[in-house]
């Protein structure tokens, strides 16, 4: 990427923030209106196809160097699952934990970890931007998405990628975080599903054993503590029906590209 793309990227993203931190700051009162929910469903058809014409789908996130590492990678969101089933997992480091990947796929796959670490690895090093205001510089290693998918062989109708994770977000281990994105991304070169983080193993604050990285994203895509990918043809039918936890209970909008 040239700096006139990363100059784009730079504007999309704060341009986007301050219209964000303007919706956020009257939520509560104008979320029980009629015309608001409306105008934000518009808001995010727009910030779509700004998106798209200001930086081609297939476009790559800037990456860094060595040097630009942050010294130290925050967690975000949650930080140790509060789920008896995880919790077991993480006990004997993950060497029972499994992967599947399943729905419009002609063959249903389950992956080890080992057998994720087998296969070929893309390494990055990228900044995440969060949607509370902060930015970290970390250096993730994992396969491509698109390799994984490709072993359970996507149906045609399969038009986007949902991401079940093991992180309860509500007491009583209820309403398990989920996301999704679609095809296009999940066919980009720098969507990997990283093992590692900082040349370690991935820490469990940070979302071990597996997390999504959709580099061209906001935070609150990459998904953390993968147990399920599921392939499907539409969305309002999983969960509340908007694409992923946070879209369902609290209005974010379902496509964040930056």
């Amino acid at each position: 990427m040239g700096p006139r793309d990363d100059g784009r990227r730079r504007f999309f993203r704060h341009s986007l923030g301050g219209m964000g931190v303007l919706l956020l700051a009257g939520c509560d009162r104008l979320g029980s209106t009629a015309w608001f929910p409306r105008l934000l469903n518009l808001g995010e058809s727009l910030s779509r196809q700004a998106h798209k014409a200001l930086l081609p789908r297939h476009s790559m996130a800037q990456e860094f160097t060595e040097a630009d590492l942050s010294p130290h990678f925050r967690s975000n969101g949650t930080s140790n699952p509060d789920n008896p089933a995880y919790q077991e997992l993480a006990r004997n480091g993950f060497r029972d934990w499994a992967l599947q990947v399943d729905g419009l796929v002609q063959t249903p796959t389950r992956f080890s970890l080992a057998q994720l670490r087998a296969m070929p690895a893309r390494t990055q090093i990228t900044r995440h931007d969060c949607v509370e205001g902060w930015s970290a510089i970390g250096k993730w290693k994992g396969p491509n998405l698109a390799r994984v998918l490709e072993a359970a062989h996507p149906l045609p109708e399969a038009r986007f990628v949902v991401f079940h994770c093991a992180d309860p977000m509500e007491s009583g281990g209820r309403a398990l975080y989920y996301e999704s994105i679609d095809m296009e991304d999940a066919w980009h070169p720098q969507t990997i599903l990283a093992y590692e983080l900082n040349d370690t193993p991935l820490p469990i604050a940070n979302g071990a054993p597996v997390r999504l990285r959709v580099e061209r994203q906001l935070g609150y895509k990459h998904a953390k503590y993968l147990m399920r990918i599921e392939l499907a043809s539409r969305l309002d039918d999983i969960h509340g029906g908007k694409g992923g936890y946070w879209e369902d209970s609290n209005g974010y909008q379902w496509y964040a590209g930056i």
